[in-house]
Formats: C-alpha cells, sequence, structure tokens
C-alpha cells in the first residue's frame, strides 16, 4: 500500500456505519413492475426531501419481533428483515405478516394496529408473525466514507399484501407514489424526483426485471446480488459517485482512501493528475478507439530526487512540453514500456529539451516488430532491474519484462508504495491487442503470471495502466483478466470447430459475437494470436487427432 507520507489528503477515518434495513414494496401494473417511492421529511437528519424506499435504523428489540421465517434466515440477516418489516408498517402502514392460522395478515388485521407503539407487543397479542419468509434480499448498500452519518443497508423485496393500501404517516415519510422504475428515472434526469444514489442505481436495475416474478426469482439466494460502498468524486466540480465495478472506482480508492471525494475523476490533457504526492499522470491529447482517453504519461519522484518519466507519449510537442513543465526541468530518466508510436517516440523529445543528457531506458524492439515501432533504447533494461530516486523520499521502479503485447514489453512496480505501472500489458475498460508475430498470446498470460506474483511480493493493490483509470484489488483484476482472455480462447475454440476448414474472417463473428462490428479489425489481431496459440499447444486435438490438421 502507499507509504502514508505520500497520500494527497490527511487521514480522516470515516464514521461507522450504523445497522438499517429498507424494502422493496413490488406490484404488477398495467404498465410494467412497480415500486413504491415516499418522500422524506424536509426536517429529517438525513437525506431531506429524497425519494426513498421505506426504512430505517434497526432497533434492539428487533431481532424479538415474532417472525415466519426460511429455514435458511437467520442472524443479522433476519434482523434486518425484521427492521424492514417493522419500518414498512410506521411509514406506510403496511404490514406483511401471517395470521395464527399461518394464512397471510388482511387489511383488518393491521388496521387494529398503532403505528407508532412497540410493535412486538401488538403482534403477540393477535398471535400475528412477522414475515421475514416473504422478503428477498436484493442488495447491500453502505454508504460512501465522505458522508459524517454513515448506514449500513440490506435492501430486501417483497411483494405488495393483496388488499392493503399504502399511506405515508406524514411526518417521516411523506407523498407515497407507486411507480415504473423508468418513470421514477425519467421524473429524476427532469429534476422532478431527487433520488440518493443508491435509489437510483437499484431503480436502474430494476428498470430491467419485467415483473415482480422476475425480481423475486433473481433473489431466491440468501445473498445479495451485489454489496456496494460508493466512492464519491468531482467531474466537473460537482460530486458523482461511483461503485465498484466502474472504472474510477479504483483511483479513488487511491486518492482518496477514507472517502475525501476531492479527486477530479474528469479526463483532461492540460495539466498533470495528482494521484500520490510522488506520482502525477499526464493524459495526452491522442484520445480515439485504441487509446481511450489517451496515452498516460507517469512522472514519478519529488523535487528534492528528480523525476523518472513513463511512458512520455506520441512526438507531440505539446504534450512532451508540459510534461517537461511539470517535473520542473528535473527528468533524471525516460522508460519506455514499449515501442510503439503512442508510447516511445515523445522520449527523444523529452530529451532533447532536457538541460542534461537524461537516458532513454526501455527494450529493443523485436524485428518481427511493426516497422513504425521500431525503438533502441539509450540503455537497455533488464528483467529485475531497479532504479533509484534518492531525495528527502526514496522512490524505487522494479523492471518486470512482460512480453506478450509486445516482445519488447516491460512493467514497473513502485516498491515503497506498491503500484504496479503495467503499460499496455493490463488496460482499464479494455483489453489490449495482441498482434503476431510481435505479440504472442502465450507469453502475453505467462506474463499476466508473473505480475500477479509481483504484486503479491511488493504488496502491489493497484495497477496504474497506459490507458485509463487506475485499478484496485491487483490480483483479483489480473485474475479476471487472464480468465476474460481464455474464456474468449473457448470461443475461439468453439468457433474453429465449427467450422473446422473456416478463416480468420469466418472464426471472427462467431468467436466476437459479444463485440462491436468497429472493434472487429483490432479483434481480429488477437483471434490470430489466439489461433497461433491454440494451433501450437494442439488444444483441437479430439480423439487422439488434431483437428486443425485434418482441415489444413
Amino acid at each position: 500500500m502507499p507509504r502514508s507520507s505520500q497520500l494527497l489528503y490527511p487521514a480522516r477515518p470515516p464514521a461507522e456505519p450504523q445497522a438499517a434495513a429498507c424494502l422493496l414494496l413490488l406490484r404488477d401494473g398495467p404498465k410494467g413492475l412497480q415500486v413504491l417511492l415516499t418522500q422524506r421529511s424536509a426536517q429529517a437528519r438525513f437525506a431531506p426531501g429524497a425519494y426513498v424506499f421505506p426504512g430505517g435504523c434497526v432497533d434492539a428489540d428487533d431481532a424479538r419481533l415474532p417472525a415466519a421465517t426460511r429455514p435458511r434466515q437467520r442472524g443479522h440477516a433476519l434482523t434486518a428483515a425484521l427492521a424492514a418489516l417493522r419500518e414498512t408498517f410506521e411509514e406506510m402502514g403496511v404490514l406483511l405478516a401471517r395470521r395464527p392460522d399461518g394464512l397471510p395478515a388482511i387489511a383488518q388485521d393491521v388496521a387494529g394496529l398503532e403505528r407508532h407503539a412497540p410493535l412486538a407487543p401488538q403482534c403477540q397479542a393477535r398471535g400475528l408473525k412477522l414475515a421475514a419468509c416473504e422478503l428477498f434480499l436484493l442488495a447491500r448498500w453502505i454508504t460512501g466514507c465522505d458522508w459524517p452519518r454513515r448506514y449500513d443497508v440490506p435492501h430486501f423485496v417483497a411483494r405488495m399484501p393483496s388488499g392493503q393500501r399504502p399511506q405515508a404517516d406524514g411526518q417521516e415519510q411523506l407523498n407515497a407514489q407507486w411507480l415504473t422504475a423508468s418513470a421514477a428515472l425519467a421524473r429524476h434526469a427532469a429534476g422532478r424526483l431527487p433520488l440518493m444514489f443508491p435509489t437510483l442505481k437499484t431503480l436502474e436495475w430494476l428498470r430491467s426485471q419485467p415483473n415482480v416474478a422476475a425480481v423475486l426469482a433473481a433473489c431466491a439466494g440468501e445473498a445479495p446480488l451485489w454489496t456496494s460502498c460508493p466512492r464519491a468524486a468531482r467531474r466537473q466540480g460537482r460530486i458523482a459517485r461511483f461503485m465498484e465495478h466502474e472504472l474510477p472506482f479504483g483511483e479513488l480508492a487511491l486518492v482518496c482512501p477514507d472517502g475525501q471525494g476531492e479527486h477530479e475523476i474528469g479526463w483532461q490533457h492540460e495539466k498533470p493528475v495528482p494521484l500520490l504526492r510522488n506520482v502525477r499522470r499526464l493524459t495526452a491529447a491522442n484520445s480515439g478507439f485504441m487509446t481511450g482517453p489517451g496515452t498516460n504519461s507517469y512522472l514519478v519522484g519529488d523535487a528534492a530526487a528528480g523525476f523518472i518519466v513513463i511512458d512520455p507519449g506520441p512526438a507531440d510537442e505539446a504534450h512532451v512540453q508540459r510534461l517537461w513543465q511539470a517535473a520542473g526541468g528535473q527528468v533524471r530518466a525516460i522508460i519506455c514500456t514499449h515501442s510503439h508510436p503512442d508510447h516511445a517516440p515523445g522520449g527523444w523529445l523529452l530529451q532533447a529539451m532536457c538541460s542534461k543528457q537524461v537516458p532513454v531506458l526501455g527494450l529493443p524492439s523485436s524485428p518481427q516488430g511493426r516497422p513504425d515501432s521500431a525503438f533502441t533504447p539509450d540503455r537497455a533494461l533488464y528483467d529485475g532491474k531497479r532504479l533509484q530516486l534518492a531525495g528527502e523520499q526514496t522512490h524505487t521502479l522494479r523492471v518486470i519484462h512482460t512480453p506478450g503485447h509486445t516482445a519488447n514489453h516491460l512493467c514497473l512496480v513502485l516498491e515503497e508504495d506498491g503500484l504496479l505501472f503495467s503499460g499496455d500489458h493490463i488496460l482499464s475498460g479494455s483489453t489490449t491487442v495482441i498482434d503476431a508475430p510481435d505479440g504472442d498470446m502465450t507469453v502475453y498470460l505467462a506474463s499476466l503470471d508473473k505480475l500477479a506474483a509481483a504484486c503479491a511480493a511488493y504488496g502491489a493493490n493497484f495497477i496504474l495502466p497506459a490507458h485509463g483509470h487506475v485499478l484496485h484489488e491487483a490480483q483479483q483484476a489480473i485474475v479476471r483478466l487472464k480468465a476474460h482472455r481464455l474464456a474468449r480462447e473457448a470461443k475461439v475454440l468453439a468457433a474453429m470447430r465449427q467450422r473446422p476448414s473456416g478463416t480468420l474472417d469466418d472464426w471472427l463473428p462467431l468467436a466476437y459475437a459479444d463485440v462491436p462490428p468497429e472493434a472487429h479489425a483490432a479483434a481480429r489481431k488477437s483471434l490470430h494470436a489466439h489461433v497461433q496459440r491454440i494451433r501450437q499447444l494442439d488444444l483441437l486435438r479430439e480423439d487422439g487427432a488434431s483437428a486443425w490438421r485434418q482441415a489444413a
């Protein structure tokens, strides 16, 4: 993990989340699935005026509420479900319960209950049991670390009981409405329905569900479909929030680990973006289909020690000038992770700007590389080489040779802070192209294993790619990437078996059916690399015979 001395913001331990729960009451309406939303009072301490699902904090007495349960409902999950039922009754006057004969409670049973009196003795007097068995866990939301008041809120779903009618209590909750998810989201977009982030995202999921039965079937397990503690950032000066699967989340975990929420997440090319005190990213203005937001150049170091520049980028004088200015001219070395034209040519421009000759480092390009990627560094690096800057702080970069994307590709680990600079070997939001013969799929996969081992050895939990945002949980990200590549290989194998006499152009639409046509030209290169690997390893062999050789 990064050194505390390198963090941009002082530590700010987040507030401890308080246990709470909420309930999505669902019904099938004339225009599709509907959910009950209600507006919080303007005097509420948390999210005043927002439209929410009924719910609230778990009380100490909730565990003692009489309950009808499923066999696997137990512990805190059961208590949370009972809290959601109690809160829904107090706020909406709706109670999912079972009568002594096991049948669902009807409106007359509920009408005799007092909303704001203790519920347990009232239920016991009437022989009612709260129908926890009718609640299914959809998701678990934990309020972001930037909030001074935080909650841990399981979101349950249940079918609205027949014969009952929700009515807001007029104190905590106002203006109860049945809405389809699409209608709620449209009103929110028009500024007429304030929604909290978890409510918004839950509605986005609910929009894809056709009816109540489909929702209950999707939530039939006892585990949430997702658990999220969103992170906050700024986008053009406004607060934006991101879930764990969204691309900016990993960067926010690095830059604002305690949820400070001050990091600007939008892409710009005019000035470097601080990630740590000793790491800044400057993105070249070469955004495009293959480069995403642009090539990320990184400056590692500080004013006292000087800077190492990683991936100086394309031959863009304006970008290189900004790199030089960001380093205050104190560039000590320039490292190119590989020789592609969006990564290496800027190195020579930057070298020419420096008052003293600084070396351009990397690995020479392969004779099999593309003509526009010819590259001969001033000094060749080697696997395990350490480059160190020493000033008030020490910054040590260790070289890891990672062929696969290209034969001369390398990555770097910043040892003191546990950061992996991955070049094009690992990208954010996409997979890199393996372009044979300079690229090699088998070697690429082996290099992924090598990077996973390096992350374990150096405690690297963050990956800084040459394109896109920082990734977090580095080892898990590498495992997912390798699994994705092998899943693609399985599709390639299936395509080759389906059309054993086919060509790359025949197999491409079969193996990459999930990829948009505009990406097929790039996908064809990786397909070629997969086919080469399949043939080299004889992965098509069936019943002792090589299918591809028979088809040749």
